[in-house]
Formats: C-alpha cells, structure tokens, sequence
C-alpha cells in the first residue's frame, strides 16, 4: 500500500514539473499561443495542495480495502488448497479403504466358493456311493430273481417238452 502511495505521489510530482517547465505553446502561424497564466499557476497550486487531501481521504483508504481484499483472496486460496490437500488426503484414504474391503471380501468369496464346490464334492461322492450300493443290491436281486425264474422255467420247459412229445407221439412217455 505504500509503495503504491509514493508511485501516486511521484507521478504527481512529476506531471507538476513538467506542466511547470513546458515552454508556451505557440501554433504555426502565431494565431494561438498557450502560456501559462495566473489561472493556470492557481489551478497547479490547487491541484498540489488537493493530491495530498484525495490521497488521504479517497485513494488511502480505497488502497486499504484493495489490500485487505487482495490478502483475504490470498487466505481464502491458501485455506482452498489446504483443504484441497486435506481432500486427496480423504480420498486416497477411502481409495484405499475400498481396495482393502474388495480383497477381503473376495478372499471371503474366493473361501466360499472352495467350500461350496468341497461340499458338493462330497455330497456327489455319496450320492455315488448309495447309488451303486442300490445299483449292486438291484443286480443281485434281478440275477437272483433271473435264476429263479431260470429254474422255473427250466421246469417248465421240461415238463412242457414231455407234453409236446406225447401229444406229437401219441403216447404218455414214462
């Protein structure tokens, strides 16, 4: 703010002494000559003795308010990018998290599913197992029921081929 103030300052100063060193201006032809007057000196007078008053009441106190802006912008930027960092922070934080649950639970997935096929295993296995004990208990019923029904009909056959061969012969064999 102050080095603002003394660039005004030095600005003003500079434009008096150059308003106060300029030669009269004269235009070509000598219609029009500009010198300075007792008007203009007055006004000069007035014009230094006003910059230190505007500066004090208007310019000093607006440069104030741009500083005291221009350092809250600079806070308000600092306290944005604090918590931008505080945000990546949270973020990776929770990034980090979530990988860790995923992991976990398909490592618990993963253990599920091998108990669920062991179990299945061993389910089918005796599953298997009853089912070719019934299979071998059935085939040796159906052979026992198979010689049964072979010898009952090998006695059949017997006494029906003695039946055969009397009717053919016409006679009653012994």
């Amino acid at each position: 703010m102050i080095r603002s103030q003394r660039a005004l300052a030095g600005a003003v100063a500079t434009v008096a002494l150059l308003a106060l060193a300029a030669p009269p201006a004269r235009a070509e032809g000598g219609a029009l000559v500009i010198v300075p007057n007792r008007t203009t000196l007055v006004l000069l007078a007035v014009f230094v003795v006003l910059v230190p008053v505007v500066n004090r009441l208007l310019l000093a106190p607006l440069m104030g308010v741009l500083d005291e802006r221009e350092s809250r912008i600079e806070g308000a930027r600092r306290r944005a990018a604090e918590l931008a960092e505080q945000a990546s922070a949270l973020v990776a934080r929770h990034d980090a998290a979530v990988r860790e649950a995923r992991e976990i639970s398909n490592a618990e997935h993963a253990r599920t599913v091998e108990e669920a096929r062991r179990s299945q295993h061993a389910t089918v296995a005796e599953a298997r197992r009853l089912a070719e004990g019934e299979v071998a208990g059935a085939r040796s019923r159906v052979a026992a029921a198979v010689e049964s029904a072979r010898g009952a009909l090998r006695g059949e056959a017997r006494a029906l081929a003695g039946e055969m061969a009397e009717r053919l012969l016409g006679r009653r064999l012994a």
